[in-house]
């Protein structure tokens, strides 16, 4: 059982659908007229009022060639990408490397003043090594199957993690014990990755909690998300990240984290658990 991020993206179409809709009124159209003059079947134009259907780039110009209204093809045009990179496959994203996708993340980090990370499967970027980043990354390009240019991705994600130690800038970073256990790289590997961690926790502008294997569970496990001040969050998904933008969604994704941050030890505790992790690396 999850928190869906699929409402986010589906009423940024429905928001589409409804403006494409209020084209077609204005016009005095209905939908069948519409269908004949853009030469497809009225199921279509149904479904893409209903936002069943995502409209293409043509499809969007041949709607408002209909009806008259060629002068807003381009904002139509704008708020359907916009809603079609709310969810954004992997594979797309990482088509040409990874490394441009942790490139155009750095004017979000830089404009970001309170950040709250959630993880449950690998360390948050914002505070990897490059050597387990480097790792975690190759994996990840071969099980996408996607190029893999993880040592020039793994510099650029360390570059754009500069925003922990410069700036105005405030760091909530939750982990799940057994991520300290998963090996990424050998041994020597994650002794540094540990160790910085350890590192970062004396930060003043980061506050680390673990959550303990034994802890009391009063929030179930959840997909890795980064919550960017309240404006946005960002799911991993297996296949895909979502971005979801909703207030609704942002404050229910802000609530779980609070039910995280309750179960979570912070310092000696938390610094304890890490260096037993380390200490287990032999």
């Amino acid at each position: 059982m999850s928190l869906s991020p699929s409402s986010s993206v589906q009423e940024a179409r429905k928001a589409v659908a409804q403006r494409l809709r209020e084209a077609r009124l204005d016009a005095g159209l209905t939908g069948r007229q519409i269908a004949e003059r853009c030469g497809w079947h009225p199921a279509k134009t149904s479904r893409i009022e209903s936002a069943k259907a995502v409209p293409s780039d043509a499809d969007i110009r041949a709607w408002c060639a209909a009806c008259g209204c060629e002068e807003r093809v381009e904002d139509f045009i704008a708020a359907s990408r916009t809603a079609d990179s709310m969810y954004v496959e992997w594979k797309q994203l990482h088509r040409t490397g990874m490394r441009k996708a942790q490139q155009d993340f750095v004017p979000l980090f830089e404009r970001t003043r309170q950040f709250r990370v959630y993880c449950s499967t690998v360390m948050s970027g914002l505070v990897q090594t490059h050597e387990y980043a480097a790792s975690l990354l190759s994996m990840i390009s071969r099980f996408q199957g996607t190029p893999d240019d993880s040592e020039g991705a793994a510099a650029a994600r360390v570059a754009r993690s500069h925003v922990i130690r410069e700036g105005d800038h405030r760091f909530a970073l939750l982990f799940e014990e057994d991520i300290l256990y998963r090996l990424h790289g050998d041994s020597e590997v994650m002794a540094g990755q540990l160790g910085y961690l350890l590192a970062v926790m004396a930060l003043p502008s980061v506050s680390l909690g673990v959550i303990p294997r034994g802890a009391p569970r009063t929030m179930w496990t959840l997909e890795t998300f980064t919550m960017f001040d309240e404006a946005r969050v960002h799911v991993e998904l297996l296949t895909a990240k979502v971005t979801v933008t909703q207030p609704g969604e942002i404050a229910t994704y802000q609530r779980a984290f609070g039910r995280m941050a309750e179960m979570a030890v912070y310092g000696a505790p938390a610094r304890r658990l890490i260096t037993q992790a380390l200490d287990a690396l032999g």
